[in-house]
């Protein structure tokens, strides 16, 4: 187990046993990320509020859980959606999802400009061209990168076959080093934003502790 996940999983059994310090500390390594996956689902403007709720409700039934730091994070992240999904049935809005990846499951995308996509998703600015991404590409994306989950444990967050999942996150990093302009002539970063009207709003993320990953981990 790497040392911060092991960090993660002894600060959630102590937040078990009812001390506040050590659920502070849980709070401050899955919060960042569980927060940037939310604005893909919500927007920018309602992502806080839907944040609180989560937390709310992850704090309610932590006596509940029961696993290491890689089952936390799944666990939180499908209480976070299913806190955004509510929230937007009750505002009459849906997420812009995507079509149905499943039947590409055994073409993954292949892409060698996606590795260097993967390694900029720290910036503000590739943070915001997620946004325009169709919404299982973005939640594929976010999740397995950002969030850090394997594909079994996305998957099971998004009630689809790790397949689809693989194949989600493939598409939307190809696409986003697209978006990047990232080829042999212009390097990754190089390209301003481009201007025009963006779906979401995940503009800024202050997303921490990035785990770095390969195409092959997809």
């Amino acid at each position: 187990m790497l040392g911060d996940d092991a960090e993660l999983t002894a600060a959630v059994l102590a937040a078990q046993d009812g001390d506040e310090d050590a659920f502070r500390t849980v709070y401050r390594a899955v919060h960042p990320r569980l927060l940037g996956y939310i604005r893909t689902l919500v927007g920018e403007a309602e992502a806080e509020d839907v944040a609180s709720e989560s937390w709310l409700q992850i704090a309610r039934d932590l006596d509940r859980f029961s696993g290491d730091a890689d089952r936390f994070r799944g666990w939180a992240a499908r209480i976070a959606r299913n806190r955004a999904l509510d929230h937007l049935r009750m505002r009459g809005r849906r997420p812009a999802v995507g079509g149905d990846e499943t039947e590409l499951t055994d073409k993954p995308a292949e892409s060698d400009t996606a590795d260097e996509a993967m390694e900029s998703l720290a910036t503000g600015h590739t943070m915001h061209l997620i946004s325009q991404l169709p919404q299982d590409q973005a939640e594929a994306v976010i999740l397995r990168v950002v969030v850090g989950l394997d594909a079994k444990s996305a998957a099971k967050t998004l009630g689809k076959r790790p397949g689809a999942v693989r194949t989600a996150a493939h598409r939307g990093l190809k696409r986003l080093a697209e978006l990047m302009g990232a080829d042999a002539a212009a390097p990754l970063g190089a390209v301003p934003p481009q201007p025009g009207p963006h779906r979401g709003s995940v503009a800024r993320t202050g997303v921490t502790q990035w785990r770095s990953r390969t195409q092959k981990d997809m």
